[in-house]
């Protein structure tokens, strides 16, 4: 299916520089372009490739100034990066999705399918769960006794969501995620340990998105929570009894201990921990490797671990490479002292 800039432009209410009959069919990083694709500039590294680039198409933000012509037909925007998102989604809505249910799939007779679902081969619906309208549950995903899944879900290959828990509209979860496995609750005794029976469950709010390979812990009691909008990355560790605000998101390997309550709002780069039973406010931007052991306030940057404000941490890692000959002048100071006090 093609697309001219002319129709582009209008979708995205953005002004064509150059042809608006030319046209596309795919996109393209603007620094491996072909002609057909469209690519799009955001930052300022890449300006160079501009002029170079063979794609038919660009997005451009509308305040950048250009040294010398370009062969692209460019259209100019607002916010370049906002717009492909939204062209990349409405591509991605067009394609067809799955529907049916494969011979191999085993459902339940106590489950309740909606209309259009797509059940693949060897996926299991166990009894008393619900499916909504128009969800995707692709081969060897498993649905446990009493889930809920809202419409238009996408759960891919391999995922496993446990007995009882809920999960809302729009929902995707990727490839070998588990939803909803046992708390780690465990109580000493002279002997080694009792387990301490997990028997809340995970709620999944509406538009979240799961990455590959990340758990969800059931709540000892009561309910982890993941609020509406929320985007986590592959392979992250959320424990039990956990809460996640709105619209947070979080990359790679990031883990929280149980009873961590996150904000909305706030962003959390890869491989982050979180201590238990503290409470992270709204808009709270937390570094990559960060290790957070105590509440924060709104607003607030924090890096390093455990964390500190980022002008404190960059000021100590400064200082940090030079300790080796720190450590020796003091070490000399010390002695000469000593040799003062002898005298």
């Amino acid at each position: 299916m093609e697309f001219t800039a002319k129709q582009i432009a209008e979708f995205v209410q953005g002004k064509v520089e150059g042809s608006e009959d030319a046209a596309v069919h795919t996109f393209a990083k603007i620094e491996e372009g072909v002609p057909g694709a469209i690519s799009f500039l955001s930052n300022p590294k890449y300006t160079h490739y501009i002029y170079e680039t063979r794609s038919s198409i660009v997005l451009i933000n509308e305040d950048v100034e250009l040294e010398k012509p370009v062969s692209p037909t460019l259209i100019r925007v607002k916010n370049a990066y906002e717009c492909v998102a939204r062209l990349l989604q409405l591509y991605e809505s067009m394609k067809p999705k799955k529907s049916g249910i494969d011979p191999l799939a085993s459902i339940s007779p106590n489950a309740k399918i909606g209309e259009n679902v797509y059940i693949g081969a060897f996926a299991v619906v166990g009894d008393g769960a619900v499916i909504g309208d128009g969800t995707q549950i692709y081969p060897h995903t498993v649905i446990g006794e009493g889930v809920t899944i809202g419409d238009n879900c996408l759960l891919y290959p391999n995922i496993t969501v446990y007995q009882g828990c809920k999960i809302g509209k729009n929902v995707t979860i990727h490839a070998g995620s588990v939803i909803g496995a046992d708390g780690f609750g465990f109580a000493p005794n002279a002997e080694g340990y009792d387990k301490i029976p997990q028997i809340g469950i995970v709620v999944i709010e509406d538009d979240v998105e799961i990455g590959a390979n990340t758990c969800v812990d059931r709540s000892t009691m009561g309910q982890t929570i993941i609020h509406k909008g929320v985007k986590l990355d592959n392979l992250i560790q959320v424990a039990h009894n956990c809460e996640i605000g709105e619209n947070t998101v979080m990359s790679a390997q990031v883990g929280l201990a149980g009873s961590t309550k996150i904000g909305s709002w706030c962003m959390v780069g890869g491989q982050a921990g979180f201590s238990g039973h503290i409470k992270i406010a709204d808009k709270t931007f937390i570094g990559a490797q960060a290790g957070v052991i105590s509440n924060t306030k709104s607003g607030q940057q924090l890096i390093g671990s455990p964390a500190i404000d980022p002008k404190v941490f960059f000021k100590a890692s400064a200082i940090y490479k030079h300790l080796p000959e720190m450590y020796q002048q003091i070490a000399q100071l010390k002695r000469e002292i000593e040799e003062l006090k002898k005298k």
